[in-house]
Formats: C-alpha cells, structure tokens, sequence
C-alpha cells in the first residue's frame, strides 16, 4: 500500500500554528514581543511634564498599549482561523507592524514612569474570542471586523492627538504613525474584500472600546 503523508502533515501544521499563536499570545502579555522597527522619533526633543501632564499622558499611552494588546490577539485568531494562506500571510504581517506598535506604546509607558493596564490577559482573552468567531464565521466577516476595529482605532488616535500634552512629542510621534498605520490596514482590509458589518454589531464594538478604554485608563 502507497504511503500517504498528507494527513499527518496538516496535523503538524495545524498544531504548529496553535503552537506558534500561543508563543505570540504569552510574549505580547509578558512585554517581550521584539519590533521589528525603531519608534518614529520626535522632531524636537520633549519638554518637561508637570505630574498632571505626565499622568495624563501615561494614561492615553496605556489606552493605546491596550488595543495593541487587543490587536495582536485579535490578527493572530484570524490568522490561526482562516484556510486562505495568502490571507493568512496579510493578517501575520499586519500582527508584525502591531507587535512594533505595541512594543512602541510600552517604551512610552516606561518613559513616562507608569505602568500597562492590570487587566491586559482579559482584553486579549476577549479580543482573541472575537477574532476567532469572525474567521470563523468567514474571510469578509473577518476582514470586516478588521476595517471596522482599525477605523474605530484611527478615530481614537485622532482623538489622543488633540489630548496629549504638547510637550510629549514622543507619545504624539508614535501616536501619529499608529494612527497613519491603522487606517491603511483598515483600507487593505476593504481591497481584500471585508464587508460592512451590519449597525448593530458596528455598536456594540463601539461600547466594547469606550468600556475598555474608560477601564485602562485607570487600570
């Protein structure tokens, strides 16, 4: 009788990529998740913070550290979830300029003298449950959840721009990049053919991130 391999390597594979998801999953928690990419530099060099400007600062930081812990759990659901290896390439490479933002949110925080949310395993739990419904569900759902996250998370850095203290100029300099990064994920989502995600659901994500970010702002 033939030999026929095929089978067990799929088995492989797929263990691999749990595996390799929970590799990524327990580095993004403990901070070590290593960018690939220096943070964008400031023009000029920062001005001095008064404690308040610092815990203010401190505070959006940790909201936008958050939702690039949320990011990681959410691209690595998708990728591990959809049959589409091309797709999974695009959602692996979106996790990897993530990964540099989270890294990038994170030398903030350590340079304010302040700390990432407490609460940062609940945020990937729930935002890895949500990833993985929508691949489950399908491609265009998925890469709907995409678009709809990332334009939501370009609003929220647009808002963060007119609320960070001037004289942080790094946190606004990788505020920017994120936020220029964000709506071209989202944009790639749309060309890949994600589909608008009925109003009720756009509402509930919506109140989902005003929870969690009123949440991480103090935890």
């Amino acid at each position: 009788m033939e030999f026929r391999p095929q089978r067990p390597a799929r088995i492989l594979s797929r263990t691999d990529a749990w595996i390799s998801t929970l590799d990524h999953g327990l580095k993004t928690l403990a901070g070590v998740a290593p960018m690939a990419r220096p943070a964008p530099e400031a023009p000029t060099p920062d001005a001095p913070l008064d404690e308040s400007q610092r815990k203010l600062a401190a505070s959006l930081m940790r909201v936008n550290h958050v939702g690039e812990v949320c990011a990681q759990a959410l691209y690595r659901a998708q990728a591990l979830t959809t049959r589409d290896d091309a797709l999974r390439q695009h959602l692996e490479h979106a996790a990897q300029e993530e990964i540099d933002h989270l890294a990038w949110c994170a030398d903030r925080l350590r340079a304010l003298n302040d700390r990432p949310s407490l609460l940062n395993p609940l945020w990937y739990g729930g935002a890895f449950a949500i990833g993985s419904i929508a691949g489950l569900i399908g491609d265009k759902v998925s890469l709907g959840f995409v678009i709809e996250t990332e334009r939501q998370v370009e609003a929220h850095l647009a808002s963060h721009l007119t609320r960070l203290p001037e004289g942080d100029r790094s946190s606004r300099a990788v505020v920017a990049q994120m936020k220029e990064e964000e709506a071209r994920h989202a944009e790639e989502a749309r060309e890949l053919g994600g589909v608008e995600l009925p109003a009720p659901v756009r509402g509930l994500m919506r109140l989902a991130a005003k929870v969690m970010t009123r949440t991480a702002h103090h935890l």
